[in-house]
């Protein structure tokens, strides 16, 4: 049983899972070199606490009990007896690396160590650590006390009692867990890269302005924000980025291809609401782009955006990289999608799907629009 939990890095997203942890019953231990990053992610843990007292989600009591529960601290031999680590720190293969061969030198063998990774692969992190079979990748979603969903990565390595035991204590945690193979983008960022990708290729066409093809997706689709309303929310720098990784790690399949429209940007520095400037200027969201008048119809935006979505979750499925009750619930909790993309699908038409995409095969001739052959079968 899974009673202690250290979080490496403490910023905004490690806080949050380690506020889910004592909110649980764990006592929990924050870990980072920073001194200034550990007084902040304590005042970002307690603020949050205070607010959910002050709303009559905790009372008084327990709010102090969760507190009391967690320390910070930048000496990482206090982590050693812990029974789960959980990394958090910045994304980059090679720091990650070098914190796992320092966890190897001081915990026991039977510690869990988890990385909460959105990008890298799960079996090369396994690598890096003394006993990779106690390796496992936990992906949360920001903000972490908030988002439901959990996927569950295991590497190669990882023995497979310990899928089921992290499915246990993600449930006791009140979390959706879902289980994916060790794929770029996993499911959510995988499944989710059309959504932007298809978006901005219409863009790039001139088939439709940024504002028209966001209005589409609300208004016919029903999806709260629109893509480029979304890219501007997420970041350039971490949309962009998200998009490259997938695209090189599936030795640059077409369907994951980046935008040289939101390269610029990057360039630009307009990285969206953070800078006040991306494809839309804050706070007036007048289009910073070229305006096109509309050739497709709103109806024929959200149809093409559509059937690329539905086809990238039924491909998911088909590859085995997830089951479908896990791509459905990975889309609804992850991306706050309307519906389940195969359950939604079949309510449009499986058939209007495959002819969507058929059509836009017979006219770019780019394995992009290749129909994933479960599409006929679902």
């Amino acid at each position: 049983m899974i009673q202690t939990v250290a979080v490496i890095g403490s910023g905004a997203m490690g806080t949050g899972i380690g506020q889910v942890a004592a909110t649980h019953q764990c006592k929990v231990i924050f870990c980072d070199a920073s001194a200034e990053s550990l007084e902040h992610s304590r005042h970002i843990l307690t603020s949050s606490i205070e607010r959910m007292v002050e709303k009559g989600k905790l009372t008084g009591e327990a709010g102090r009990d969760i507190i009391g529960r967690c320390r910070w601290t930048s000496d990482m031999k206090e982590i050693a007896d812990t029974d789960l680590i959980i990394e958090a720190i910045v994304e980059k293969f090679e720091a990650k690396e070098a914190l796992f061969k320092a966890i190897s030198e001081i915990i026991p063998d039977q510690t869990i160590v988890a990385t909460n990774t959105s990008s890298l692969s799960i079996t090369a992190l396994a690598a890096t650590i003394s006993h990779p079979e106690r390796f496992i990748g936990l992906h949360f979603f920001n903000p972490a006390p908030i988002m439901k969903l959990v996927e569950i990565v295991p590497a190669l390595q990882t023995e497979k009692t310990l899928v089921e035991k992290m499915q246990h204590l993600m449930a006791s945690w009140a979390k959706t867990a879902v289980v994916a193979r060790n794929t770029p983008g996993f499911i959510v960022n995988r499944v989710a890269r059309p959504f932007y990708g298809e978006a901005l290729r219409i863009f790039d066409e001139g088939l439709a302005g940024c504002r028209a093809i966001d209005t589409a997706m609300k208004e016919v689709g029903g999806f709260r924000m629109g893509p480029f309303e979304l890219m501007d929310f997420i970041g350039h720098d971490v949309n962009y980025r998200v998009t490259e990784s997938v695209y090189n790690a599936m030795f640059q399949d077409p369907r994951y291809k980046p935008s040289l429209t939101q390269k610029s940007l990057l360039d630009a520095g307009w990285l969206g609401r953070k800078t006040g400037r991306g494809f839309y200027a804050y706070p007036d969201m007048e289009e910073t782009m070229t305006s096109y008048s509309s050739w497709l119809n709103p109806t024929e935006i959200f149809g093409r955006i559509f059937a690329m979505l539905v086809n990238e979750a039924v491909d998911a499925v088909y590859m085995n990289i997830c089951s479908e009750e896990d791509v459905e619930n990975a889309m609804q909790l992850g991306t706050n999608y309307p519906q389940g993309l195969i359950s939604w699908g079949r309510t449009f038409g499986m058939d209007r799907i495959m002819d969507i995409m058929s059509g836009l095969y017979e006219r770019y001739r780019e394995d992009r629009y290749r129909p994933s052959p479960l599409l006929t079968n679902i």
